[in-house]
């Protein structure tokens, strides 16, 4: 019997120690332990420094007992694995999928109920998610919060946007994470300020710097059947804490055994380089799960879309509102308003340029009926996704379009009213598929409908990925503006080619992004995936587009060009004028060289909020492509070229600022210069304020 008692206590103390993991390489420790009461707490190390102070994991349930303490260990088991995939597109051709997991199995006492956390360490960080396997005492129940805790080390400074329900739109702040509270009111816009849901609340994917070097980022993957993660700050004892979207009677989520949630993501480097080449997020979602991907195709784009955004032109193809309801409306019998982008000529015109300059796809916004109605006059009427404008003739400009090697892409403006786009899906897709479109750009701005849904609420969340897979039966690529930040799904989904879901190059017509906005987004927003930022705009003051659109697009010519490589995307967008581009002839030839699909990709220069310096090489040639964009400080680059094939020799094109640019006073001052390169060449470039340069380094042969 005392054996028995001394065995027993043995395990006790064995299952109340940590549990611990380290990286393939060594760096990240992550240690598993159970508080005296029960509750669940894990902490992260990287190079034997503390990442992650102890924090606490559960969740707080809607009148049941809380998941939270009273916690046992009923087992523990590791494991290691190593892959190598193929996206169907990305930033290089193979990717390596190496970690080691610890799997904990944990029985509540009180309640005999099971909660698994499963812990995967990577060389640059750390994924975890919790899951609930099938059992008696636990098969329905309503989150009314996950408790999930992330303790800072001390007061990190911060790159970050407000936590919100329904947008990710805001410019970035910098500050000491103590900063947050007093800089809040002043991040916040009239239009948005209503959902902002904490004083202290941010959004991921948050990127953090240490006082001793080290770069952290929190974000999550696979965010399926779930809502959004905001993260609140305790900014006393610097823990965040993560808060789920409600939904409109405020539960934050419905779970039914078994079931798992998104994984929580901990990336750590002391390199800031090494954060942008994570694949961390991609590795945590599940494999492709399209049997054929045959059909998706990146795609460099340009579209009748910048000249509505400046208020040059409208979508709306009258002025003269109707009495009666707009499904109703005989469009032929109304005054037009001469403004409308949308019509027959103008969209020739766009096809025929994109021809001349080999361009995929031309986006035609506004070509559908119901944007009167739409921009606030009446509140009774809702796309329907097939009925043009008498102006668009969608069969003769698509065959004018596939005659000269080129297709249309989409446009599905929801207005936000998921259940409406539901209802009409089908029909849109199949339209698509009988004039031959391969993509289409879905929009939800506004609120979500019915009233009190949120944009990242779970069941909102759920609609976005039934629209990604209701457009793979059609074989149609999906690029989702207004919709959730992405987390990584294109891995399992690759025909979700593009997202917005940040400020865009919109904003720069709506008063501008501040100038350090494109270097922070790749290590922010793109984390989970691709962003169609749609750049390219050569001329940056708005009010040569428009005379009563003062704007002025907040960085140089040159900048407008590295965007392309620093921002990655297999969806690219030459967002302006074609006339502007002609002006430009010269540097829009970076624009037509640039591919969207890459086998490789060096990250040569990296720090948040300063600058970004990325080498890419073409997935169908020897070619290479580097782009640097800076903040308003500008930035001296010392290129050594040793990513170059030793045995071969090139050409650069070097797309630069002017010694006298500047993003306010000179933006348009650029050069282009060439010269002979190989893997030896250093070569040094400097970025104006608010500049950047590019480079095609294409072989000689």
């Amino acid at each position: 019997m005392r054996k028995i008692i001394l065995l027993m206590s043995i395990l006790a103390m064995h299952w109340a120690a940590a549990q611990q993991q380290t990286s393939p390489d060594g760096n990240v420790v992550l240690s598993f332990s159970l508080k005296a009461d029960g509750t669940p707490t894990y902490k992260m190390t990287y190079k034997g420094k503390p990442v992650i102070n102890e924090s606490t994991l559960g969740f707080t349930l809607k009148k049941e007992e809380p998941l939270t303490n009273h916690f046992k260990v009923v087992s523990d088991s590791k494991s290691t694995f190593k892959e190598t995939w193929k996206p169907v597109w990305g930033e290089e051709k193979e990717i390596l999928n190496h970690y080691n997991e610890l799997l904990v199995q944990l029985k509540q006492d009180k309640t005999n109920r099971l909660m698994n956390i499963r812990f995967r360490v990577y060389n640059e960080g750390v994924g975890f998610r919790y899951e609930f396997p099938t059992q008696k005492e636990l098969t329905y129940f309503v989150i009314a919060e996950e408790n999930t805790q992330f303790a800072m080390t001390g007061d990190h400074t911060a790159w970050w946007i407000p936590g919100d329900y329904d947008t990710q739109e805001y410019d970035y702040n910098e500050s000491k994470l103590s900063e947050i509270r007093g800089l809040m009111k002043q991040s916040m816009t009239d239009n948005v300020s209503q959902y902002v849901f904490s004083p202290t609340g941010v959004q991921t994917a948050l990127m953090m710097k240490t006082k001793d070097g080290l770069y952290i980022n929190l974000h999550e993957a696979a965010l399926v059947d779930y809502a959004l993660m905001n993260l609140n700050l305790d900014d006393k004892n610097f823990i965040f804490q993560s808060w789920l979207t409600p939904d409109a009677k405020g539960d934050k989520g419905y779970l039914y055994t078994p079931t798992k949630t998104p994984w929580r993501t901990v990336m750590v480097s002391d390199d800031a380089r090494n954060i942008l080449a994570s694949r961390l997020i991609l590795n945590l979602n599940d494999p492709c799960a399209l049997a054929d991907t045959s059909w998706i195709k990146p795609v460099k784009y340009i579209g009748v879309w910048w000249e509505m955004i400046t208020g040059k032109s409208s979508w709306a193809y009258t002025d003269d509102l109707p009495t009666i309801k707009l499904d109703e409306v005989d469009y032929t019998k109304v005054k037009p308003n001469g403004t409308h982008a949308a019509n027959n000529d103008k969209v020739r015109h766009y096809i025929d340029f994109a021809a001349k300059h080999g361009f995929d796809q031309v986006l035609v916004e506004g070509w559908n009926v119901g944007w009167e109605d739409w921009f606030g006059h009446r509140k009774d009427y809702v796309f329907d996704f097939v009925t043009p404008y008498p102006d668009f003739d969608i069969k003769a400009l698509n065959d004018y379009a596939h005659a000269k090697g080129v297709k249309l892409m989409m446009h599905h403006e929801t207005s936000g009213s998921t259940r409406n786009y539901e209802r009409h899906m089908k029909a849109a897709y199949e339209l698509m598929n009988k004039y031959g479109y391969n993509s289409v750009k879905s929009g939800y701005v506004g609120d979500i409908l019915p009233i009190g849904e949120h944009h990242y609420s779970q069941a909102t969340i759920n609609h976005y990925l039934y629209a990604i897979k209701e457009a793979a039966k059609h074989k149609i690529m999906v690029n989702a503006h207004e919709a959730v930040r992405p987390t990584g799904l294109c891995r399992t989904y690759p025909n979700l080619i593009g997202n917005e879901s940040a400020r865009g190059t919109e904003y720069e017509a709506f008063g501008g992004n501040k100038p350090f906005h494109t270097t922070i987004l790749p290590f922010t927003r793109l984390q989970g995936g691709p962003m169609d930022y749609t750049p390219g705009i050569f001329e940056t003051e708005v009010k040569n587009v428009n005379p009563n659109n003062t704007s002025q697009v907040r960085s140089t010519l040159a900048k407008q060009l590295a965007l392309y490589v620093t921002m990655y995307s297999p969806l690219q967008m030459a967002a302006d004028l074609p006339e502007n581009y002609e002006r430009f002839a010269d540097a829009f030839q970076f624009i037509k060289d640039v591919p969207v699909d890459w086998q490789e990709s060096v990250y040569l220069e990296a720090e948040p909020g300063r600058y970004i310096t990325v080498a890419r090489k073409d997935k169908h040639s020897d070619n290479w492509y580097v782009g640097n964009t800076s903040n308003e400080n500008g930035h001296t680059s010392e290129l050594l070229l040793n990513f170059l094939d030793k045995n071969k020799k090139y050409e650069a094109t070097i797309y630069a600022d002017a010694k006298n640019a500047d993003w306010q006073t000179n933006p348009k001052a650029y050069t282009i210069t060439k010269q002979k390169v190989n893997a030896k060449t250093k070569l040094k470039l400097t970025a104006a304020k608010g500049g950047g340069y590019a480079i095609s380094i294409k072989e000689i042969k």
